[in-house]
């Protein structure tokens, strides 16, 4: 699965790349149609649909005379499981972080009222 992630991870770190998958992800589109938006040509396109096509993002079909390249939505849920871990962990450990945050905030309210009662005192 690592070298899948990596693949993936790859394949996600170009925005270029994140940019056609963020396309495909509306609907179905030729190389030609993915290109229109890019200040590149049709074959540096299609070196980042291979790159997207070897880690698993995308997939190229066939209808007639057109070949149209789709999203291919597995790796990303492998990726999105994979940072979850790692957001669940954050998650507590930032939860046990405002916990002793707000101990450290009751006890320096407590010295202070007892601070204040003390030197309130005759």
């Amino acid at each position: 699965m690592l070298t899948d992630l990596d693949a993936t991870f790859a394949a996600l770190a170009d925005p270029t790349r994140r940019a056609i998958l963020a396309r495909l992800a509306a609907s179905e589109a030729t190389v030609t149609e993915l290109a229109a938006p890019f200040a590149m040509s049709q074959p540096a396109i299609s070196k980042h649909l291979r790159v997207l096509e070897r880690a698993g993002l995308v997939s190229r079909g066939r209808d007639a005379q057109r070949r149209p390249c789709r999203l291919e939505a597995a790796p990303l849920r492998e990726a999105t499981a994979w940072l979850a871990a790692y957001r669940d962990h954050w998650a507590e450990r930032y939860q046990r972080l405002d916990a002793l945050l707000d101990e450290l905030r009751s006890a320096e309210e407590g010295q202070r009222d007892t601070g204040a009662a003390n030197s309130a005192a005759p």
